[in-house]
């Protein structure tokens, strides 16, 4: 009888262990149903105090974030654009800055978060910060767009010519394609006529001086076209002699990409001395399109909608009161 009490006893005891571990007595093994944790909407904290490397004066500055993002998108947007259109450049400020610090340190050759040379960092102009921009960066304090969690690569340029780019074709990009980054219409009627349509002439010597740059040699230029495209029709690579093949965003980097201003080309022909390529858009076509953005906030659309409409499956969480 005493054994069988001590049976019972421990019995009651192991099953109190069982429920108060999640365990299964048929399945010591097994654990608690999860729910996926859903997405940090927000994760409040205090904004960040940066040092900011001022290449004019070669100083190196502590600012407070929101001043410094007001500054980049006074330099990489005109300062007359619509509200909307300038929160959206003030998110992509705000996110790129914080992708750049988390993922290489900011500009480790400067020592410091950030840098005022556009070569380095992004564009930048106190002197061009106006009420709208103020206003802009105020209505977004804090906003970043992430992908799972992490900042994403805010990519942006000056026109999508009608339709964006991946970031392989647009940018070479040599890591696995950004799933966020899709090619997507961008309505870029508001465009300069010169950026709509354009065509920019170059030497037979500059091609041949940009092809030695990339390791390629010929003796000659016979014919220039275009070879392969990719998903939003951007020239991908370009076939000299009809044999040999470069990359066409290392090409537009060479001869100068504010004249070669898009890879989205039309036609390329060589006449005489000159190459002549004929296209439309400016930039290099991957993430937001800044006249498209300028258009749909003339529309009223909301920043966000924007965001959304050029990077897929994000969220903007504010990181920041």
């Amino acid at each position: 009888m005493h054994n069988k009490r001590w049976y019972a006893v421990i019995a009651l005891v192991l099953i109190f262990v069982f429920a108060a571990t999640g365990c299964s007595l048929m399945n010591p093994q097994s654990k608690p149903e999860q729910t996926p944790a859903a997405p940090q909407k927000q994760a409040i904290e205090g904004e960040p105090e940066i040092l900011v490397f001022m290449h004019e004066t070669g100083e190196k500055k502590k600012m407070k974030m929101e001043e410094y993002v007001a500054g980049v998108v006074a330099g990489e947007m005109k300062n007359d654009w619509p509200v909307e259109a300038l929160a959206v450049q003030a998110i992509l400020a705000r996110t790129f800055t914080l992708q750049a610090m988390d993922e290489k340190g900011g500009v480790p050759a400067r020592g410091t978060q950030a840098s005022t040379d556009i070569k380095e960092f992004q564009a930048y102009d106190a002197k061009a910060v106006n009420d709208s921009v103020k206003k802009a960066v105020e209505m977004t304090r804090g906003m970043v767009i992430t992908y799972q969690g992490k900042p994403i690569q805010a990519w942006f340029h000056a026109s999508a010519g009608g339709i964006t780019a991946t970031a392989k074709e647009g940018l070479n990009f040599k890591d696995e394609e950004p799933p966020y980054i899709q090619s997507v219409t961008s309505p870029d009627e508001l465009a300069p006529s010169d950026v709509k349509n354009w065509t920019a002439s170059f030497t037979k010597k500059e091609m041949m001086d940009v092809m030695t740059k990339m390791g390629k040699t010929a003796d000659t230029i016979e014919s220039v076209e275009i070879g392969k495209k990719g998903p939003s029709g951007r020239t991908t690579t370009l076939l000299i002699n009809k044999n040999l093949e470069l990359s066409a965003p290392e090409v537009r980097v060479g001869l100068g990409s504010t004249k070669l201003k898009s890879m989205l080309l039309d036609k390329i022909e060589v006449t005489g001395d000159a190459i002549v390529f004929s296209g439309k858009g400016y930039g290099h076509g991957v993430g937001l399109s800044q006249w498209g953005a300028n258009n749909l906030a003339t529309k009223g659309k909301k920043p966000e909608e924007i965001v959304g409409q050029y990077f897929k499956d994000v969220t903007i969480e504010k990181r920041w009161n």
